[in-house]
């Protein structure tokens, strides 16, 4: 059974805290706040199975800073 409320993130630092995230409402890009600025990923057409069932996964392509 797949769950349509979170994601599974894919790459991206390898001591990302939590690796199953809620999927934003709008759909868009999930981006996590992390270590001084955002990691942003991308939905895929994949799918992971996971401890918390089978996941739409989405893959780590980029991060942006924050100012200062």
């Amino acid at each position: 059974m797949s769950d349509r409320t979170q994601a599974f993130l894919e790459g991206g630092p390898d001591d990302l805290p939590e690796r199953i995230v809620p999927i934003p409402p709008s759909g868009t890009d999930v981006k996590i706040e992390f270590r001084g600025g955002y990691e942003h990923f991308k939905a895929t057409p994949r799918h992971a199975d996971t401890r918390s069932g089978r996941l739409l996964v989405y893959e780590w392509w980029e991060r942006t800073e924050f100012p200062g």
